[in-house]
């Protein structure tokens, strides 16, 4: 196995289980609320998904903190990562008072209107768990900054571990705190489970030798400029995520036209589809981190003994590696997304049963799921060599491609309707197609680019710093 790929490997895989601890934890809750009936799943759903919204928000300061971290720990450079770290500090910081106390403070108006209004029933329970869960944001981002600066350490198992904590926690708590205060209960649990994982990550962060050895220089930077330069990298990230949530709300839209069946199916085969493309997003973290670390290892070693002797560094130094990673990295995405088409395939059925879904339903979303296979495959190829761009300065053109992805797969999918949840399929295959093309050019011009004219790298970069050199586009 590649060098390369046992890290991408080692990264991942504390990611993948992370992530599912909090879907697990995020099941486990709804079927604890649906006890106290319908209204009350109905304003946690509302509220989960502002939740999903103000992580697009987050991931700005987390994503950011994340590359900038690990590019200075590549660099063996101190001060810039105290720099990061306070940079990223900084930002999480400042995007908590207009969420948390301004989403408090307009917490019944944001009820009504994802609600449709003021007399909906679930209005007052929705009000209820904002009341809780607005504030608790600020343990929220602060938990997203924590992780990002341990990822960007190279450290992605105590994440892993602070979520088992936190999502342990709240599934004690949930049905002790909900039989108490019903649905701000189910709030409390949340805010409570991680606010332990936030203190004991606080303590684990202190002992971290990276953050150690910096805590003993001064900055790179003044806290302003980290923080400029946290937003410049993590705002893509940030826009990438808000922009794919966006997507998938729309096509719901499209999808509910086709009838209740069609829906209901849509909504838990999207679920099983979920837990494969997590796999995905677990690989493009670790492929960030692990570009953005040898970025700085390059940029490191321009800035050593060669450069004082009076021997100009290559620009384009590592960039050879990285498109090693970039590789690993499309070959795990592609397995994993054919590793994923087959076990849908074949268990689409026990899939549906799983969930209790009843016959019509099942055998609607058992089709849907056999028929994702093309986006399966592309997707999982796309999103993970996606995350060598991230760590590597190309993410403001990801966000463009995925914009663009969204504005194709919408009328295609509204086109394609009627053909049925195959024709949705279908419509998000070509879509995640046209995605993987723009991706395609974007390697080709830019990791590409030193195999490619050799020549004529080093000279059409040699007055530009690497990161920016690999950022851009043509």
């Amino acid at each position: 196995m590649s060098a390369h790929r046992r890290t991408l490997v080692r990264l991942a895989r504390p990611v993948y289980l992370e992530l599912l601890a909090g879907v697990a934890a995020g099941v486990i809750n709804v079927i604890w609320v649906a006890r106290l009936g319908g209204d009350a799943v109905a304003a946690v759903a509302v509220a989960t998904n502002v939740e999903n919204l103000l992580l697009g928000v987050v991931l700005v300061a987390g994503s950011g903190t994340t590359v900038l971290v690990a590019r200075a720990r590549g660099a063996d450079d101190p001060a810039a990562v105290r720099a990061a770290i306070r940079g990223g500090a900084a930002l999480g910081a400042l995007l908590v008072p207009p969420v948390a106390v301004g989403g408090y403070l307009l917490r019944e108006p944001l009820a009504a209107l994802l609600l449709g209004g003021q007399d909906h029933p679930a209005h007052a329970l929705a009000t209820a768990y904002f009341a809780v869960s607005l504030p608790g944001t600020a343990v929220f981002f602060a938990v997203n900054v924590l992780d990002g600066i341990l990822k960007g350490a190279g450290d992605t198992r105590t994440p892993m571990r602070l979520a088992f904590l936190a999502n342990g926690l709240i599934l004690v708590l949930d049905p002790l705190l909900i039989q108490a205060y019903g649905v701000r209960g189910a709030a409390l649990a949340t805010v409570t489970g991680r606010a332990v994982a936030l203190a004991v990550g606080l303590l684990v962060l202190r002992r971290n030798p990276l953050v150690r050895a910096a805590r003993a220089v001064r900055p790179a930077e003044r806290t302003a400029a980290a923080l400029r330069r946290t937003v410049g990298t993590g705002l893509p990230m940030g826009v990438d995520f808000a922009v794919r949530m966006a997507g998938a709300l729309a096509l719901v839209s499209v999808v509910a036209r086709l009838g209740v069946t069609e829906i209901a199916a849509y909504g838990i085969a999207t679920k099983a589809m979920y837990v494969a493309t997590m796999a995905f997003y677990a690989v493009r973290q670790a492929a960030a981190i692990h570009s953005a670390h040898l970025l700085g290892s390059a940029q490191g070693a321009g800035r050593g003994p060669a450069q004082e002797l009076g021997h100009a560094p290559r620009p384009d130094a590592g960039r050879d590696e990285r498109r090693a990673v970039g590789r690993q990295a499309l070959l795990l995405g592609g397995v994993l997304g054919a590793g994923a088409a087959v076990l849908l395939f074949l268990g689409a059925g026990p899939v549906m049963r799983i969930f209790g879904a009843e016959p019509e339903v099942a055998e609607a979303g058992a089709l849907f799921l056999r028929c994702l296979g093309p986006h399966l495959l592309l997707t999982g190829g796309f999103i993970a060599l996606a995350g060598v761009f991230e760590g590597t300065g190309g993410s403001p053109y990801l966000a463009r491609i995925t914009i663009a992805g969204v504005l194709v797969q919408l009328p295609l999918a509204h086109g394609l309707s009627g053909l049925g949840l195959p024709g949705i399929c279908l419509a998000m295959a070509l879509a995640t197609a046209a995605q993987c093309a723009g991706l395609g050019f974007l390697y080709r011009r830019t990791l590409g680019a030193a195999q490619e004219r050799p020549g004529r790298a080093d000279s059409s970069h040699a007055h530009r710093p690497p990161a920016e050199a690999d950022g851009r586009c043509g």
